[in-house]
């Protein structure tokens, strides 16, 4: 069997052992004669896959009684629409601009809403994550949504923004059990599956109860986070693989040590990549130290007109998805969680032989 190291943005790389776990499941699930992909929603079988999902991601990430987990179908852009829909009464929202994300998330809610950039790194082409203090912050405002990390740029949050009474709203979709967070912070996290969760199609919602039940009566059904919340995410056919597979994630990163292990593990993937380009003459970080993300390094070797190159001979030696968004150009290593440290390594010693080929 041949495995590549596969440093794609999403959808990325899954854990071995849970794509061995399924593999062992896939055509025949406990017993049932049945592949997971082929039970009813509403059997026994799948409700214990959906139950405990929620059950080890609620452990995972201490998350307090007060929030509804659900699962849903329509990718974190979907949320760009469902957020305003279901938190809106004033009629107006404060965002913080930290890239391209952000600048979608901007775009849509300003189809349903006054939306009000209280803060921007758009000046610097998105190289930093700009301060938020609670002055800066509409008290009228519906929510402050946020892009946690920035996965075409290359940003993370490292302090979350005190919001007040203001509901505090995150696209958590690139880092996402990557590190231990502290949920009452927030009153909604939203993020797509495919980078540190599973299988693209899966959605994972985590809201504050009391921000459940105001949609706008314009809200589409399938949108209002009141009708997944009364049904249990049951109430249409949600998809049942990628729960089973996120299920999966969860019971490997609990085997793991949870969260506090993972984290660990991250930074120590993270601070290989950083030190080594630190030290190089030949590589350079386009991102300013203090906003570096450790899910997402973007890399580019100035001067030089080698991306091309570099990312040929990368997948020659077994390392795939290295080129970097069209927008930002150079290389991007995406290292999730599944991503082992002998990835980075193997990276690491690929980028410094093919510096010494190319001085």
């Amino acid at each position: 069997m041949k495995r590549v190291h596969n440093f794609s943005a999403g959808p990325s790389m899954l854990p071995l052992a849970v794509l061995e776990k399924a593999q062992a499941d896939l055509p025949d699930y406990q017993g049932s004669g049945m592949s997971v992909m082929e039970l009813s929603h509403r059997s026994g079988l799948f409700t214990d896959i959906i139950t405990n999902a929620e059950k080890l991601l609620r452990e995972l990430m201490n998350i307090p009684d007060h929030y509804k987990v659900l699962f849903v179908q329509g990718g974190a852009s979907q949320q760009f629409a469902a957020v305003p829909l279901n938190l809106m009464k004033n009629g107006k929202a404060d965002f913080v601009n930290t890239g391209s994300w952000s600048k979608k998330a901007i775009k849509e809610a300003k189809k349903y809403l006054d939306v009000n950039v209280i803060a921007s790194s758009e000046n610097e082409n998105f190289t930093y994550i700009p301060t938020v203090h609670k002055d800066m912050i509409d008290p009228e405002a519906d929510f402050v949504h946020i892009t946690t990390n920035n996965t075409i740029e290359g940003t993370a949050y490292h302090e979350i923004p005190d919001t007040g009474n203001v509901p505090l709203v995150a696209d958590m979709s690139s880092n996402i059990l990557s590190e231990e967070i502290d949920v009452s912070k927030f009153g909604v996290i939203y993020a797509g599956a495919q980078k540190n969760i599973g299988p693209a199609g899966l959605t994972v919602l985590i809201v504050r109860e009391d921000l459940i039940g105001n949609a706008t009566p314009q809200c589409p059904t399938m949108l209002d986070y009141q009708t997944h919340s009364d049904s249990d995410s049951l109430y249409n056919t949600p998809p049942t693989y990628g729960i089973y597979i996120a299920k999966l994630v969860f019971e490997w990163l609990k085997d793991l040590g949870g969260l506090q292990a993972m984290q660990a593990r991250n930074e120590k993937k993270a601070a290989l990549l950083y030190d080594y380009i630190a030290v190089s003459d030949f590589y350079s970080s386009p991102v300013k130290e203090e906003s570096r993300s450790i899910m997402n390094i973007p890399f580019i070797i100035p001067g030089r007109d080698l991306d091309g190159e570099f990312v040929k001979e990368a997948q020659q030696e077994g390392l795939e998805t290295l080129k970097g968004h069209r927008s930002v150009g150079g290389m991007r290593a995406s290292i999730y969680n599944a991503m082992p440290v002998e990835g980075v390594e193997d990276l690491i010693a690929f980028m410094k032989k093919f510096a010494e080929n190319h001085q």
